[in-house]
């Protein structure tokens, strides 16, 4: 770690921005990017997780599925990180500064079925939804059209990723189960 101490902006603070929205608005915008930040760092994770430990014979879609679900959400966590330094804020990056920002609850290390897996991502999901609502809500109601949009538009991979589990969860398969044979 470098000794370097020069500080360019002390994290928690709110600088102008070249956008010219007002600090004491942006700084309400950027508590709710950097809550939706650490939401998407402890999805990425958990999706990460199930990628790497499903089985079974639906594991290479899931296996798929579950990568592009964890790419799309660290490329939005990008997007969400560098709105929050246009309008002047200092987006998280510190594991203790996402962990205690995130509203959402992360599974613990044990591996579970993918069944149980999926669950609990799609109850992420739900969650993130809801608080990615009320924040698009928050950056209208402030006059940050910018931000809105922005989350509306990654609102709609959330709420498709939420589908499409929502599916892999459904009773319908191809697979029969031993006790049905």
């Amino acid at each position: 770690m470098s000794t370097q101490k020069t500080i360019r902006q002390k994290a928690g603070t709110v600088e102008s921005n070249p956008v010219r929205l007002d600090q004491d608005k942006a700084a309400q915008i950027i508590d709710a990017l950097n809550s939706d930040l650490a939401d998407a760092y402890v999805l990425y994770h958990q999706l990460h997780k199930h990628h790497w430990n499903v089985e079974g014979a639906e594991h290479l879609n899931i296996h798929r599925f579950l990568q592009e679900a964890y790419e799309e959400v660290e490329l939005a966590a990008d997007a969400i990180a560098e709105r929050a330094q246009a309008i002047g804020g200092v987006p998280h990056a510190s594991m203790q500064a996402l962990s205690e920002a995130a509203t959402v609850e992360p599974e613990d290390e044990d591996v579970y079925d993918i069944r149980t897996s999926l669950a609990n991502d799609l109850e992420m999901y739900g969650d993130i939804i809801e608080s990615y609502r009320e924040h698009i809500e928050l950056a209208e109601r402030l006059g940050d059209y910018a931000t809105a949009h922005m989350l509306r538009e990654q609102i709609e991979d959330v709420e498709e990723h939420a589908h499409v589990i929502a599916h892999y969860l459904e009773d319908d398969t191809l697979v029969l189960d031993s006790a049905t044979k």
